[in-house]
């Protein structure tokens, strides 16, 4: 039976006279990756701010490991990367990943830094100042921070924009490894190949929830052959 780590239950969220989502359930289940997709504005962003309990709902329920959120006891089981980097440039990498560790309560963290770091592809540049990394060096730290601790819920959005690609497949496979062991991933991308290596993808379009189940049961239900056909599909539908 599976267990439900996040989730939203007829969920209604405005912000003065704009709708974000309206009527969303929605849920993430123990060990399994769940890809969020749809336009910018549909709502991403705003399941993701109340799955960390930065914003609340107007109506509805919304829970993460059954509590309402925010709870502080529940931040240490989250791995979290946003959309922009949020890293101490004036820090090296390393010192940038010993500060998140030594945050979250990380044990054996000189063992955890370089596990991240090979994860990530930056253990030869860890010991460089965080100012002078690249773009993608930056995503890449960000995501190394997310690793740490190994959570057991991971919130990623658009964790891979401005990766190389064989960086990106060796990330999702560390996804995917992890899934295997229990972990619960949600994630964000706008790159669509990326929603066929989900477990479920759920598809947001006007902040209504409409299309919620695996990538290919959605393409056998548009009579495409991917997440891509189906997602231009929706659009043309809306």
């Amino acid at each position: 039976m599976s267990t439900e780590i996040i989730e939203l239950t007829d969920v209604r969220k405005t912000y003065g006279t704009q709708v974000v989502l309206d009527d969303v359930s929605f849920a993430v289940n123990s060990g399994e990756i769940v890809g969020l997709i749809g336009p910018s504005g549909a709502g991403k962003s705003t399941i993701i701010k109340i799955a960390l309990g930065m914003e609340v709902v107007d109506e509805g329920h919304a829970t993460v490991f059954n509590k309402i959120m925010p709870q502080r006891q529940i931040l240490g089981e989250l791995g979290y990367m946003a959309q922009s980097d949020a890293l101490y440039e004036q820090l090296s990498g390393r010192e940038n990943l010993q500060f998140f560790a030594e945050m979250r309560g990380v044990k054996n963290i000189s063992n955890e830094i370089d596990r991240v770091a090979k994860i990530v592809d930056l253990t030869s540049n860890l010991d460089k100042y965080t100012s002078g990394y690249s773009g993608g060096m930056k995503r890449r730290l960000s995501l190394a921070i997310a690793f740490l601790g190994n959570p057991k819920l991971l919130i990623l959005d658009e964790p891979t924009v401005g990766i190389d690609p064989s960086l990106r497949r060796q990330i999702w496979h560390e996804l995917q490894e992890m899934r295997d062991h229990g972990h619960t991933i949600l994630v964000t991308t706008h790159v669509m190949d990326e929603a066929e290596l989900v477990d479920r993808v759920a598809l947001l379009l006007g902040g209504r929830l409409i299309a919620n189940d695996s990538p290919k049961a959605l393409e056998d239900a548009y009579h495409v052959d991917s997440i891509e056909e189906v997602f231009l599909m929706a659009e043309e539908k809306k």
